[in-house]
């Protein structure tokens, strides 16, 4: 349990540090204004705020998910393995269940993050140097949200993410499972790591097509009151008030700059994860045999055989 934490740490980090950019622009198409839009798409978006905000623009609040993906990576790798551990059996409906249980756990945590990082990366759209920053950091942003808002301020959007997080966390995992099963992903196949980056940017793209309009709500949720103004009193009524503005396109608004993230994400993501696992499993599997053959031939004993481990 110890190993699938500190891998979800490890390949929480990959994950973002690869796919922020691709998030800062899914949430500034997911919010801006319909009747006067900043950006014609995902390209132009991407060049607007390099042009506009320089590179250092598509890293706005990636202290956020730094510091809560790579626990929240760690959180769900625990969860997931440990339920797996505790249903008894490794069928799909278990990696399903397993996944959901995760998804639904880390909401706690991944609620403010993820609000405290929309907050920040609307912060200063379209100038390339700021004239004034409300927040500092994403720390000081939820600090300065809490002293204004309470807890509600700080968890603005949690039944979306819950709504969100649960099922899509599911797919992530069941889908992971069947590819590295039906590929034959085994440790001493020479193209295990192709075949591991497949299997996890697959896996978050149906992540992320199973829930997406949900994703959509909850960014404009968490974005709401930014200019000062209210928008919405809830889901239904953003539900509502979205389709009657934009109609059912607005549910896929920054569709593709997020599926273009999901991909290259989640392939390292996944891939660090495995990789990690299978080396330290296998390192501690060879210890343990050395011991066992220590303790039966009262000497020094050589390098144990490594055994494929299973996914």
């Amino acid at each position: 349990m110890a190993l699938d934490f500190l891998a979800g740490c490890v390949g929480g980090a990959a994950g973002v540090l690869v796919g922020h950019p691709f998030d800062t622009v899914k949430v500034r198409l997911q919010v801006q204004n319909v009747e006067k839009p900043l950006y014609r798409g995902t390209l132009h978006c991407f060049q607007s705020i390099i042009k506009q905000e320089s590179a250092f623009g598509l890293y706005k609040g990636i202290g956020s998910p730094m510091m809560g993906l790579t626990f929240i990576n760690a959180l769900v790798f625990g969860v997931q393995g440990n339920t797996i551990r505790a249903l008894g059996k490794d069928t799909p409906l278990n990696q399903f269940l397993a996944g959901s249980a995760a998804g639904a756990i880390q909401c706690v945590i991944c609620c403010p993050m993820e609000l405290a990082k929309t907050r920040m990366q609307l912060q200063g759209t379209g100038e390339y140097k700021l004239k004034s920053k409300n927040y500092k950091n994403s720390l000081d942003c939820l600090v300065k949200i809490y002293r204004k808002e309470g807890l509600k301020g700080i968890n603005r959007g949690m039944a979306s993410t819950f709504m969100r997080e649960t099922p899509s966390f599911g797919f992530y995992f069941l889908t992971y499972d069947c590819l590295t099963r039906y590929m034959g992903c085994e440790v001493e196949d020479s193209y295990i790591i192709p075949k591991l980056l497949l299997a996890g940017g697959m896996s978050g793209i149906v992540s992320w097509l199973s829930t997406y309009p949900v994703d959509v709500i909850k960014s404009r949720l968490q974005a709401d009151g930014v200019g000062g103004v209210m928008r919405y009193q809830g889901i239904l009524d953003c539900v509502r008030k979205s389709y009657r503005a934009e109609g059912l396109r607005v549910f896929t608004r920054g569709l593709t700059s997020t599926l273009l993230r999901a991909f290259p994400v989640n392939a390292a993501t996944f891939a660090t994860v495995t990789v990690f696992l299978m080396y330290m499993r296998s390192e501690d599997n060879q210890i343990k045999e050395n011991q066992i053959r220590g303790d039966l031939s009262g000497c020094e004993a050589g390098p144990a055989i490594q055994q494929p481990s299973s996914f």
